[in-house]
């Protein structure tokens, strides 16, 4: 056949057209295999994601009932450590800042309602409720309160400065605090605990069950001074790394107002069916016994941080009021006559130079041992922003590096 080079050329031109005009098929539809793939990751998710939820399921359940069959621990929610949520962290309550240089020399701190007014009279709203006591934690860290018995019983604040509240503890019967801010103890349901405060956390929670109506009275070093049964009375100490409650105790004592440098205690007992005085060493026993002054069964009362002397409540003459009472001899500094208006509440010594609490009107009291053996007595000042009927909550304070109570 004659095919000339033209017609070769033409025909290779037309069948290479063809060939680029036809699709080839391809291997695989990468639409489909974009499908089938994520189909596929999203079942390995799914699947790890149950089981991933499986197991906390069962480590949280094994962890609740590990944490319910221990012994010694109370099985209501009473403490609550520190703020494990974070919820403190986004409270809307005002935030208090650190407290102030030391001011001049016997100035408190107040609780006013629910409002702590500093003794630099700076005032903040706490929002934090009623409170029953009050007093600062060391090294200015803030305050710990706490509150009145409610239908809820009680609650323990703490208010670091330059932060919002923190609720330690609730639902406790009573709650006494070490006079460093250190410690805490409290009685719920038929136990009593007792732990430690550190960076507004209750650490180290101990628990003894203990008898109907005791419960701890205050802390006299590592032990906890804990109050009898009402009808019988009298005290034990507790220290609570030995673990259950002595028996007995003294029922003598009645009431135990403070410790002096040396260890012994101020307190109460019953002479002959009189009420008097006495010092007593660290087993409770009476070493000095003084029936002079006579001391109200209140229970009222402290000791100045330098173990001079006592303010507590009690009759002189015919009048019941404030006795100052002079450790060293266990007699009244003023025999004949009350030295200030009945006390309410706690007593704040600021260092050995005086001492403020309530009175029963509302007013704050103030006195100075000196001022008094010169003829003097307690000074009273209304405080402003108080509800009828209620009355301001004196702070305490820890001791210094000297020793002596801050009055900041």
């Amino acid at each position: 056949m004659a095919v000339t080079q033209d017609d070769l050329e033409r025909a290779l031109r037309e069948t290479l057209s063809r060939r680029v005009a036809t699709p080839r098929p391809l291997a695989a539809d990468p639409a489909g295999v974009a499908i089938r793939r994520a189909r596929r990751a999203q079942r390995r998710r799914t699947l790890t994601g149950l089981a991933l939820a499986g197991v906390t399921t069962v480590l949280v359940t094994a962890g609740m009932a590990q944490l319910g069959g221990q012994p010694g621990r109370p099985t209501t929610p009473t403490v609550v450590l520190g703020d494990p949520q974070g919820v403190a962290t986004t409270s809307a309550w005002p935030v208090v800042p650190p407290p102030a240089a030391r001011p001049v020399e016997g100035a408190v701190d107040l609780i006013v309602g629910s409002a702590l007014v500093t003794a630099d009279a700076k005032r903040y709203d706490l929002g934090v409720g009623p409170a029953d006591r009050a007093q600062r934690l060391p090294d200015g860290g803030g305050w710990l309160v706490v509150g009145r018995p409610t239908a809820a019983k009680r609650s323990l604040w703490a208010v670091p400065a330059g932060g919002p509240p923190q609720v330690l503890l609730a639902g406790a019967e009573e709650v006494v605090l070490s006079p460093d801010g250190r410690q805490v103890a409290w009685r719920d349901g038929d136990q009593i605990f007792a732990g430690g405060i550190i960076a507004n956390q209750i650490i180290a929670t101990v628990g003894v069950t203990a008898p109907a109506g005791a419960v701890p009275a205050r802390f006299v070093g590592d032990r906890v001074l804990v109050r009898g049964e009402p009808r019988t009375g009298g005290y034990l100490l507790w220290r609570p790394s030995a673990g259950a409650l002595p028996t007995g105790g003294d029922r003598d004592v009645r009431d135990v107002y403070g410790v002096l440098p040396d260890g012994r205690l101020a307190g109460r007992v019953t002479v002959g069916g009189r009420s008097c005085l006495a010092l007593l060493d660290s087993d409770l026993t009476p070493v000095r016994t003084g029936c002079g002054p006579t001391p109200a069964a209140d229970g009222l009362g402290a000791v100045s941080a330098d173990g001079r002397w006592l303010l507590v409540n009690g009759r002189a003459g015919a009048r019941d009021g404030a006795l100052l009472v002079d450790l060293t001899t266990l007699d009244a500094a003023v025999p004949d006559r009350p030295v200030g208006p009945t006390i309410t509440g706690e007593v704040a010594w600021t260092g050995s130079a005086g001492a403020a609490y309530a009175d029963r009107g509302g007013a704050l009291a103030q006195l100075r041992p000196d001022r008094v053996l010169a003829g003097g007595s307690a000074a009273s000042t209304l405080v402003s922003g108080l509800a009828a009927g209620d009355r301001p909550v004196v702070v305490t304070g820890p001791p210094d590096r000297a020793g002596r109570p801050s009055t900041r």
